[in-house]
């Protein structure tokens, strides 16, 4: 199938494409051997009560993990 290049550098994914891939929004776009690669990728909502639930298991508090991104954006 062919697809056109906008000149918004936009490319429209064909319908017969996309029905294959129900409930996809997004890709991501790698760059292999002159070949252009879209990969679909499915987004799950962040859920914060279960993140902040295994914190408490761990005994993390929000001040540890915010010293341990400092400690690794140093590094």
């Amino acid at each position: 199938m062919l697809a056109k290049l906008s000149s918004k550098n936009q490319i429209t994914i064909p319908k017969k494409i996309l029905s294959k891939l129900p409930g996809v929004k997004y890709f991501d776009v790698s760059y292999r051997d002159g070949v252009i690669v879209l990969t679909p990728v499915r987004v799950e909502p962040v859920k914060l009560d279960a993140i902040r639930e295994k914190m408490k298991k761990l005994g993390l508090s929000e001040d540890s993990v915010a010293k341990a991104i400092e400690w690794a954006r140093k590094g």
